[in-house]
C-alpha cells in the first residue's frame, strides 16, 4: 500500500514543505479529466471530515489550471477511482495533499500549454490561461476542451513543472463559500441516508468489555420477539439485521437480554493512572537532548501533568453501508460506503479479514460526522461487510451512542514529569521532559495484521495487531510536541511507550500534542511566575523563532485591547498558551479569559494563527473555532471513566461534551504569511487553548 500521494524525487533538491523534488504518484489522468460540455473533475485522495478541504483544494486546482472555479468537479475517496494519498489525518491535507493537486494540476496547465501553442503557432511564454482558455499575447485563443484530441494525460507526472508563483493567484486565498454543505444542510450527504435497493439494516451485539466471551444467545427468544430478524453469530461476533431499520431496533434492545456474556475483572484502578503508566513502560527514547554548563546557584523546579482517556464522542454514531455481490458460489465483489478517514487502508483491511482478493473491493467514502481521528467508522464497515456477506444483501449498520463510547478506540491517557532550573536572572538553564504514553495510532493497515474491532471476535479470530508509535518524521504519537519550542542550554526529553493500555486507543485530534503542549505551557507559566516575570516576556526571552515571537505577540495585543470584562465580583483570570503544531506546521497562541465560581467557565477565547499560505480564508477560521471549542470541551468536561469489568461512560449524561450555552466568544486573527509554504493547522489549536485555560486558572 502507497503511503502518499507525493512521491520524492532524490535526484532534486526537496523539503516537506516546497514543491520542488516531489510529484504526485500516477499518470496525469489520474488526477484530472476534462468532461464534455466544459467541465473538468479533479481527483484527489484526502476526503471531506467536515474540515472544509474540498472546497480549498478545488480552489488549489481551479488556480494552478486556470478555470472557473464552478466548472470543477472535485471526486475524492473513491478507491475505484482517485488516487491513494493514505489517510486524511495529521492535518496534512492542505499542507500535502493540497500540495499534490497543485503540482498535477500546474503540469496538466503546460502539457496543454505547450499544445495550445503548436495549434496557434506561438512561443508557449507568449500564452496565459483564462478561465479555461490560452490566450496568445499576439491574438487568438483555445481552450482545453478543444485539445483534447492533441493532448495525451496517460503520461506519467515529472513533478517538473512550477506551480504558479502565490503573487499570481486569484482563487487561492479568497473565502469562497463551503461546496459540501449544502448536501449536508438537505441530508443528502450522509451515510446515514443512503438507501439501496433491497437494503436491511443491522445493529451489532458488542463484549462489555475487550476480554468479554459469549456464554450464549437465545435465538428463539429473539425470533419470538422479533419474527423478521435474521441474527448471524460467528464467534463473538453477534448482528442482527431486519428489513426495517425499526425492526433492527426492537431486536437489539430484546438481544441485550437474549445474548449472555462473561466478563473478566481485570481493568485496573483508573485513579491510579500515572503509576500504571509509570510502571507499564515497554521502551524509552531520547527525542532531544543537550547540554552546556550552568552556573552552581540555581533553583529547581518539578511538575507532573497528566490526561485522562477520551472519547472521539461524535455527534453522530458510527455508520456504514456494504453490498456483497456473489454468484453461483464465487464472489463477484463488496462495495462499502463508509465515512472512513483511509479508503485504500480500509480496502486492504477489508479484503484481508474477508479473505478475498484487495481488487474486488471498492471502498467510496460517503460522509459522516466528525470523527477528530481514528473512531468507529473502520469498525463499522466491517460489520456491514459482515453481515452482508451472510445474508447476500446490501446491508446498513449504524452503531449505538452506547457502542460509540465503549467500542471505538479513545485518545490515550498520559502523564508527563518536568524538572527545571532557573538560573539567578531568572532564565531557563536546564529543562527535563519525560512522557508517558501508550499508543496514539491503531489505525487500520497500521501494523501488522488486522486492525478492525470484529475481525478480533470471529470464530477464526484475527491477532490484535501490536502497533509501534510512528517517528516523528510521520509527525509522531504520545512524543508529538514532547520537545519544546523553546532553547534552553541543557535539556533532556525522554518518550516512554507503553506498548497496550487497559482501553483500546488510537488517533484523537492532535494526538499526544494536546497533553504535551498543555504540561510544557503550563510549566512554563509556573516558572516565569517562581521568576516574578510577565508569562509572555518570559516566553520570548527563550524563543529564536521570529515567526512563534510574532504569532505569541499579536495574540497578546489582540487579547489586551478587547474591552475588559466588567468588575462584577466574580474571580476572572487570563492564560496564555502556544505552540507549533508538530514543531513544523502552523503556529498558534491563544488567550483564554475564565470565570470561577464552584466550576470553571471560560467566557472569552483569542487566538493568532501562522498558517502560510491561507487557501480559504473563512474555511481555516472555522478550522481554528471549531479546535478551540472541542479543546475547551476537553478540558474542563470529558473523561471516560471505568470499573474493574468495563467503560462506565456509556451515553451523554455519563460522557457529556460541551453545550452550546457553555462555547465561549472566540475571536481568531490570522498572521499574514502568503509566501510561505501552507501548513497543517486543523489540530493547532488543542494543546494551546487547553495549556491558555489551565495558566488562566492557575
Amino acid at each position: 500500500m502507497s503511503r502518499t500521494g507525493l512521491a520524492p524525487r532524490p535526484d532534486l533538491d526537496r523539503t516537506m514543505t516546497s514543491w520542488v523534488g516531489v510529484k504526485p504518484d500516477g499518470k496525469m489522468a489520474d488526477w484530472v479529466r476534462f468532461e464534455p460540455g466544459g467541465r473538468v473533475q479533479v481527483r484527489n485522495g484526502k476526503v471531506e471530515l467536515g474540515q472544509g478541504i474540498g472546497t480549498a483544494i478545488a480552489q488549489i486546482a481551479a488556480e494552478e489550471l486556470g478555470v472557473p472555479l464552478d466548472v470543477l468537479d472535485l471526486v475524492s475517496g473513491d478507491t475505484g477511482l482517485c488516487p491513494n494519498e493514505w489517510w486524511t489525518s495529521a492535518s496534512i491535507s492542505i499542507e500535502r495533499g493540497g500540495l499534490a493537486v497543485r503540482i498535477a494540476c500546474a503540469e496538466v496547465r503546460e502539457t496543454f500549454a505547450a499544445a495550445a501553442a503548436r495549434r496557434l503557432g506561438v512561443d508557449p511564454a507568449t500564452l496565459t490561461v483564462r478561465d479555461g482558455s490560452f490566450v496568445s499575447a499576439t491574438g487568438g485563443s483555445i481552450d482545453y476542451w478543444g485539445l483534447l484530441e492533441e493532448v495525451d494525460l496517460h503520461q506519467e507526472i515529472t513533478g517538473n513543472v512550477a506551480p504558479k508563483p502565490s503573487a499570481a493567484y486569484r482563487v487561492v486565498g479568497r473565502s469562497v463559500p463551503r461546496r459540501d454543505l449544502p448536501r449536508k444542510l438537505s441530508g443528502a450527504a450522509y451515510v446515514h441516508d443512503l438507501d439501496l435497493p433491497d437494503m436491511w439494516h443491522g445493529r451489532i451485539v458488542r463484549p462489555p468489555s475487550s476480554d468479554a466471551q459469549l456464554a450464549g444467545v437465545d435465538e428463539e427468544k429473539l425470533r419470538s420477539r422479533v419474527p423478521a430478524v435474521q441474527i448471524v453469530v460467528n464467534g463473538r461476533f453477534v448482528g442482527v439485521v431486519a428489513p426495517r431499520e425499526e425492526d433492527a431496533l426492537r431486536a437489539i434492545a430484546v438481544a441485550q437480554t437474549a445474548v449472555r456474556w462473561t466478563t473478566p475483572a481485570d481493568l485496573p484502578d483508573p485513579s491510579g493512572m500515572v503509576d500504571w503508566l509509570h510502571g507499564h513502560v515497554r521502551d524509552s527514547t531520547e527525542l532531544a537532548e543537550r547540554s552546556a554548563s550552568k552556573p552552581n546557584d540555581t533553583q529547581s523546579f518539578h511538575a507532573t501533568y497528566s490526561k485522562p482517556y477520551l472519547a472521539h464522542a461524535s455527534i453522530g454514531p458510527a455508520c456504514a453501508v456494504a453490498e456483497w455481490r456473489e454468484s453461483d458460489g464465487i464472489v463477484q465483489g463488496l462495495t462499502v460506503w463508509s465515512q472512513t478517514q483511509g479508503n485504500f487502508g480500509l480496502r486492504s483491511q477489508l479484503a484481508m479479514a474477508l479473505g478475498v482478493p484487495e481488487e474486488i473491493v471498492r471502498v467510496i467514502h460517503q460522509d459522516g460526522a466528525g470523527c477528530y481521528g481514528h473512531n468507529g467508522a473502520d469498525d463499522v464497515a466491517l460489520d456491514a461487510a459482515l453481515l452482508s456477506r451472510a445474508l447476500g444483501r446490501p446491508v446498513r449498520v449504524v452503531w449505538s451512542r452506547e457502542d460509540e463510547l465503549v467500542s471505538a478506540p479513545f485518545g490515550p491517557a498520559m502523564t508527563m514529569d518536568l524538572s527545571a532550573e532557573l538560573a539567578a536572572d531568572g532564565a531557563i538553564v536546564d529543562w527535563k521532559y519525560q512522557v508517558y504514553s501508550p499508543p496514539h495510532l491503531s489505525r487500520p493497515g497500521w501494523g501488522e495484521g488486522v486492525g478492525l474491532l470484529a475481525a478480533w471476535h470471529l470464530a477464526e479470530p484475527f491477532v490484535q495487531p501490536a502497533v509501534e508509535n510512528p517517528s516523528l518524521a510521520l509527525g509522531g504519537g504520545g512524543d508529538r510536541n514532547a520537545v519544546p519550542p523553546y532553547l534552553f542550554p541543557n535539556q533532556s526529553v525522554i518518550h516512554h511507550f507503553i506498548q497496550r493500555g487497559p482501553l483500546r486507543s488510537s488517533a484523537l485530534r492532535a494526538l499526544g500534542a494536546f497533553g504535551n503542549v498543555f504540561a510544557i505551557e503550563c510549566f512554563m507559566d509556573e516558572l516565569a511566575a517562581a521568576s516574578d516575570a510577565d508569562p509572555l516576556a518570559f516566553r520570548l526571552r527563550h524563543l529564536t523563532d521570529e515567526r512563534a515571537r510574532a504569532t505569541l505577540e499579536r495574540v497578546t495585543a489582540v487579547a489586551n485591547a478587547a474591552p475588559t470584562a466588567p468588575d462584577d465580583g466574580e474571580v476572572r483570570g487570563r492564560g496564555l498558551g502556544f505552540s507549533r503544531y508538530k514543531n513544523s506546521a502552523a503556529y498558534c497562541a491563544v488567550v483564554a479569559e475564565v470565570r470561577v465560581d464552584e466550576r470553571v467557565h471560560v467566557e472569552r477565547v483569542w487566538a493568532a494563527v501562522d498558517a502560510g499560505l491561507v487557501v480559504n480564508p473563512d474555511g481555516l477560521l472555522n478550522q481554528i473555532e471549531g479546535g478551540i471549542v472541542q479543546a475547551v470541551s476537553w478540558t474542563l468536561i470529558e473523561e471516560v471513566k471505568w470499573d474493574e469489568n468495563q467503560v462506565l461512560t456509556r451515553d451523554w449524561e455519563s460522557y457529556p461534551i460541551l453545550s452550546f450555552s457553555e462555547v465561549p466568544a472566540i475571536e481568531v486573527v490570522l498572521l499574514d504569511a502568503a509566501d510561505r509554504p501552507s501548513s497543517g493547522v486543523g489540530e493547532c489549536a488543542a494543546g494551546p487553548t487547553a495549556a491558555a485555560i489551565g495558566n488562566a486558572l492557575f
